[in-house]
């Protein structure tokens, strides 16, 4: 990093009654398919942990493996869904084509949030299920590529594990560089981190390998499936669905502030919002495709209004998150 590059910059501000009342820092960078930097704030050299947004990689691991997932489950996969009855239902579809129940999982248990399916379990007398966590459908994978290989279905989360060690070969075949550091993701799954630049790297070669010849067929595949599945990557609604549905970019949110967008040209973006809330990630990542012609601004500015919530005074709106002047600048 340059001494004339900081280390963050200011993505977004919330706008109340015309006061600014938080801002989010962060850092962000857009790069064309052939991996120039066309957009750039803070030090996108610094590595960051892309929590969610790595799950594509980590399904494109398990389908390495010999997994032989198929439409809405390769979707799956790449999935932080919101428990719905139907996500629910595909990932134990997964699990009983490998042999194996809820009961193999190792992440955690959780209500879904998807309302109309937690009010049901609630009214059922249900409980916590692993099946409804969010990251059910990548766990799922991970597990079938263990019985397709004989490995240990115990230890599957284990950074030792053969299947964990090919993810780490996916991640830093497809960022072009090691990984910086393994960590705990909030799954229990090993995570790496790399730098915003590899991750936006790997982002445009996934989202771009549908239209290249010499790309990996697997990853072809599920680049394809995320954007014939919307719903089953995030849910009916939710933003990456919205984006995917409406756009046709492959959008993908991480834990703590992170999104990773990619156009069917191999042009992407990724970004870390510095305080982990995650309101303007959207906004400025899609503000940044933008400004570089990879979606059109009339079809960006349709999208955020269906998923940008507004900053409410008395459950009436009094005010926006909107766009930094750094960002702006970028614009001019």
């Amino acid at each position: 990093m340059s001494q004339s590059t900081p280390a963050f910059a200011d993505l977004a501000v919330v706008d109340r009654n015309g006061f600014i009342e938080s801002r989010h820092a962060g850092t962000a960078v857009v790069l064309g398919s052939d991996g120039e930097v066309l957009r750039s704030l803070g030090d996108i050299d610094a590595p960051v942990f892309p929590r969610s947004s790595l799950k594509p990689f980590q399904a494109l691991a398990s389908m390495q493996s010999g997994v032989p997932l198929r439409g809405a489950e390769v979707a799956l996969a790449c999935a932080s869904h919101v428990g719905s009855t139907e996500h629910q239902d595909l990932a134990a579809g997964m699990l009983a084509k490998a042999g194996l129940s809820e009961t193999d999982l190792r992440c955690p248990a959780a209500w879904p949030r998807h309302e109309d399916t937690r009010l049901a379990a609630i009214r059922s007398g249900g409980s916590p299920s692993r099946l409804a966590f969010n990251c059910s459908g990548k766990h799922a994978a991970f597990l079938w590529a263990c019985t397709e290989n004989d490995w240990d279905t115990a230890t599957y989360l284990d950074p030792g594990h053969p299947l964990q060690r090919r993810v780490v070969e996916v991640v830093e075949d497809y960022a072009g560089e090691k990984i910086a550091h393994l960590a705990v993701d909030g799954c229990g799954a090993p995570i790496p981190a790399i730098s915003l630049r590899g991750l936006a790297a790997a982002t445009g070669r996934l989202s771009g390998s549908p239209g290249n010849k010499a790309a990996d067929a697997r990853a072809a595949t599920i680049a394809t499936a995320m954007l014939d599945y919307p719903r089953a990557v995030h849910g009916h609604g939710e933003e990456n669905t919205v984006v995917m549905e409406d756009l046709g970019l492959l959008a993908k949110l991480g834990a703590e502030g992170v999104l990773i967008l990619g156009a069917p040209d191999g042009v992407s973006c990724a970004l870390k919002i510095r305080d982990g809330n995650a309101r303007a990630a959207s906004l400025v990542g899609l503000t940044l495709l933008a400004s570089v012609g990879a979606i059109e601004v009339e079809a960006m500015t349709a999208v955020l209004e269906k998923i940008t919530s507004p900053v409410l005074g008395g459950g009436e709106p009094v005010g926006r998150v909107r766009l930094a002047r750094p960002v702006l600048d970028l614009l001019d």
